[in-house]
């Protein structure tokens, strides 16, 4: 019998029960999400089907090349590829880079993030420079008005400054054929 201090018997056989219930829900929505088929690595860009933001930013003065200027891409596609001299991915991604600069229907512009000239002129020097245009986001704030989480990041920027495509992560070759040149393919199209 219960006194009117303690809930019944009943109650407190359902609390023990509790913690067991919550993980059971716990492992179903897991399961859930991995047998979906989603794709976890593909990070969800709010700026997809945006125009472009508008960066201006100097140019990597050892190169000879322009900077970035965002109002360049009017009319044009261009592939941005954000990318630094410390960054381990980038350098592992670099060939897939210097593939994609053999390509001349499309701009290839390198967004050099939070980086020091003589390292990024360094990083160049030894891997090779495929870039039509590199712009310097010494203080990252550029890289944040693209939504970048880290680097490297590439976008696809279609002829009406729109971003169509953004891959998070180092491009690897497989990457290149099945996922970013598909992309470019649709942005070129458009241009016809």
């Amino acid at each position: 019998m219960s006194t009117p201090d303690q809930p019944p018997v009943s109650q407190k056989r359902w609390i023990v029960f509790l913690p067991l219930a919550t993980f059971l829900l716990l492992v179903v929505i897991f399961s859930l999400q991995l047998v979906s088929g989603r794709d976890t690595s593909v990070v969800p860009s709010a700026l997809i089907g945006k125009h472009a933001p508008e960066t201006q930013l100097p140019p990597l003065e050892s190169t000879g090349l322009p900077g970035i200027d965002s109002s360049e891409f009017n009319g044009r596609v261009t592939v941005l590829n954000v990318w630094a001299s410390w960054c381990g991915p980038c350098r592992q991604e670099h060939p897939v880079i210097l593939q994609l600069g053999q390509d001349d229907r499309f701009t290839l512009a390198g967004l050099n993030y939070k980086d020091k000239a003589e390292n990024a002129t360094a990083f160049l020097s030894e891997l090779g420079n495929s870039y039509d245009v590199i712009g310097v986001d010494a203080n990252g704030r550029a890289a944040i008005d693209w939504g970048v989480y880290g680097v490297p990041e590439t976008f696809v920027i279609g002829r009406a400054s729109t971003i169509l495509f953004k891959h998070v992560g180092p491009l690897s070759p497989e990457a290149l054929e099945k996922k970013l040149m598909p992309e470019i393919e649709k942005a070129l199209a458009q241009l016809k």
